[in-house]
Formats: C-alpha cells, sequence, structure tokens
C-alpha cells in the first residue's frame, strides 16, 4: 500500500475533527450547552469582550474548518483567536500550558496553523470546487478551435 495515498484522507479527518472539537467549544460558550462556558452550565453574555466574540470565531471557523469551506481563511483567524487567548489569558499564570490551563489554546492554535498550510485536504468543499473549477477549464480549454499560424 502506497503511504502517500493516505496523506489526503488523513488530513481530511483531522481537519474534519478538529473543527467538530471548535464547534462545540463555541456551542457551549454561546449557548450554554455541553457544560456551558468553562464548565459553568451557563452561556456567555452577549457582546462580551473578548469571550463572546471568541466563542462566534470558534463557531463560525469551526464549522468552515469542518465542512472545508474557506477552510484556509477560517483556519488562519481561528489559529490567531487561540494564540490571541493564550497570551492574553493563560500566559498571565504562566508560560508553560500544562501549568497555565492553555492547553487546548495550544493545541488548537497549532493544529488551526497546520490547516492553514496543508490545506483542507480531499475530502472537502474546497477541493470539490477546485475539481469542479479544474473540470470546467479543461472542457473550456478543448472546446475551443485550435488557431492555425502561418509564417
Amino acid at each position: 500500500m502506497n503511504i502517500d495515498r493516505l496523506g489526503g484522507p488523513v488530513l481530511s479527518l483531522f481537519r474534519i475533527v478538529v473543527g467538530l472539537l471548535f464547534v462545540f467549544h463555541g456551542m457551549a460558550s454561546l449557548f450554554g450547552v455541553f457544560g456551558g462556558s468553562h464548565g459553568n452550565g451557563h452561556s456567555i453574555a452577549v457582546g462580551t469582550w473578548p469571550g463572546w466574540y471568541a466563542a462566534l470565531i470558534q463557531l463560525i471557523c469551526g464549522a468552515l474548518v469542518l465542512i472545508g469551506l474557506l477552510t484556509r481563511p477560517a483556519a488562519v483567524l481561528a489559529s490567531g483567536s487561540m494564540a490571541y487567548a493564550y497570551f492574553t489569558v493563560h500566559v498571565e499564570k504562566g508560560i508553560i500550558p500544562l501549568q497555565n490551563g492553555g492547553e487546548p489554546a495550544a493545541m488548537f492554535c497549532w493544529a488551526f496553523l497546520l490547516i492553514a498550510v496543508f490545506g483542507p485536504g480531499v475530502w472537502a468543499v474546497d477541493s470539490l470546487v477546485s475539481r469542479s473549477r479544474a473540470a470546467v477549464t479543461a472542457r473550456t480549454t478543448d472546446a475551443r478551435p485550435e488557431t492555425a499560424t502561418t509564417a
């Protein structure tokens, strides 16, 4: 079995799982489900800075990454929001993530950066759109009459 064939599907599965987990974080904070924001059973008040906006980014970017639509820009925004969270909330409690409670923020930051760099994988709306565009371009190019050149 050629190990290179696994790259696209494994990257897609990684993207799907990371996106789904991020959506769950956003839903917990925005709607108070899955134990609520920080496990307190409640949602974050609408418009509260920065928590409510972070939760909105988690929900929207997580959903986009999950389905693989606008994957790279959504992953960059998600990665940046987690870097912001780490350096504004967690690092003041200590630099090491295990000690400051910032492990999820650090892991999400690096996971989304990986997705932004390597793309969505083969099972993504972005990939489907790219393949469709390539097929249309190929048909258009094949349908054009050859122009004869004379010297």
